[in-house]
């Protein structure tokens, strides 16, 4: 995708278990219109989107009843889709991203490779636990969806932390800030940084 397009996508999914209409705007002023049926993921998305300085905004209705987790997931499905519409064949970016967010007493590390192979490498030893209603086991099914459809190279590494929200929050954090550093328009390549051409 040339630099002078603009980054934005639109993605609809439908399933028997969620629905999720969502907006991405890779190049925006970090705001946030987000309703997913999970109060955590609202908070988790919505500073992603504030700390990125993207413009996303998602509509998801999902069978919260049973649990969270198929609206988690899909949502991780959505955001990897939308990054990979709006990013093209991933042309004219820095491509890579690396970033590391204090939050008290956590340290959270994420680097990407928006490679079109995706891989996670989730290092964050968290106990299957609960923050308020929200299963904590969630967050690494969400990133892998994300990396999975986002063709996207992903290590998110927890150096150290005690307060399980602290960690997830600092995650999410490091995150947007990995994935803005990485989609930034690098006007010294045309096409994608590679010495094979392609990705």
């Amino acid at each position: 995708m040339s630099s002078g397009a603009p980054r934005k996508s639109e993605i609809k999914r439908s399933t028997r278990e969620t629905s999720i209409n969502m907006t991405l705007k890779v190049d925006g002023q970090g705001k946030a219109d987000i309703e997913t049926g999970v109060p955590f993921m609202d908070h988790m998305l919505t500073l992603f989107t504030v700390h990125g300085f993207f413009d996303l905004t998602i509509d998801a209705k999902g069978d919260t009843e049973v649990d969270d987790h198929h609206t988690v997931e899909d949502l991780g499905i959505c955001l990897g889709q939308a990054f990979k519409e709006a990013l093209g064949d991933f042309g004219s970016i820095k491509r890579y991203g690396n970033s590391a967010v204090p939050m008290d007493e956590t340290l959270v590390r994420t680097t990407c490779d928006f490679s079109n192979r995706p891989y996670l490498h989730y290092g964050a030893d968290i106990k299957d636990q609960k923050v308020g209603r929200f299963d904590t086991a969630l967050v690494q099914e969400f990133l892998r969806a994300l990396s999975l459809h986002g063709g996207l190279t992903l290590h998110v590494e927890v150096v150290h932390g005690e307060n399980t929200h602290h960690i997830l929050e600092a995650i999410f954090k490091s995150l947007s800030r990995t994935l803005d550093m990485a989609s930034s328009v690098e006007t010294r390549v045309d096409g994608p940084l590679s010495s094979k051409g392609s990705l």
